[in-house]
């Protein structure tokens, strides 16, 4: 085991790939973010399919409204996908080292890389979500408005009111999660070997 391979520039370069990526999706995502977290949270919509959530957000708050909290989710995607890109390429680089991959390793890798970035990255989805929904028309009158400045501020009033351990609710069902972008990343590995070595006979 070589700290130098943890921290090497290749993972680094895969990490920022994975970032800038995510932020791109984020912008796509953003209103379909919104409207899945109020169907969620808000059971006292009529509107319950996404298309019809949306256009009810926007006839209720105006057309910027389904994309109130970008910055939030920006952030989250951006460190989130990079925690999970820098981990996996990590892991590959110290576990394969000299060996030949294989879909199993591929899979137990992704699962790793997944757990590690929903311990490290759930507090930043947690004000996320806090934030995202913030200021909107919520038709179940039992939901209490939140009023934060920011993310930071956000972060100081969940643990003053409900503790630190607040940042990490939703945990669980998220480590449960993790198999999704860990099968895709087997499949990716597995279709990128192929092609190479397809690559490799034709030369």
């Amino acid at each position: 085991f070589n700290l130098a391979d943890v921290f090497s520039y290749e993972s680094l370069v895969h990490a920022v790939a994975g970032a800038m990526v995510s932020d791109f999706r984020g912008w796509i995502g953003a209103a379909l973010s919104l409207s899945l977290s109020l169907s969620a949270v808000d059971e006292a919509r009529k509107a319950r399919s996404t298309p019809a959530v949306l256009t009810e957000i926007i006839r209720e708050e105006g057309i910027l409204a389904p994309y109130r909290g970008w910055f939030p989710v920006i952030c989250s995607l951006c460190c989130s996908n990079f925690v999970y890109f820098y981990c996996f390429n990590s892991l590959k680089v110290v576990w394969v080292k000299g060996q030949r991959s294989t879909p199993g390793r591929d899979l137990l890798m992704g699962i790793v890389a997944g757990v590690v970035n929903v311990l490290m990255t759930t507090p930043l989805w947690v004000v996320n979500t806090r934030l995202k929904l913030q200021g909107a028309k919520f038709h179940n009158t039992d939901i209490r408005p939140t009023h934060y400045a920011g993310i930071l501020d956000a972060f100081r009033q969940i643990v003053r009111a409900e503790g630190v351990l607040a940042l990490w609710n939703g945990t669980l069902p998220s480590l449960l999660l993790v198999l999704n972008p860990a099968v895709q990343f087997m499949i990716y590995e597995g279709l990128k070997r192929q092609l190479m070595r397809g690559a490799h006979r034709e030369v």
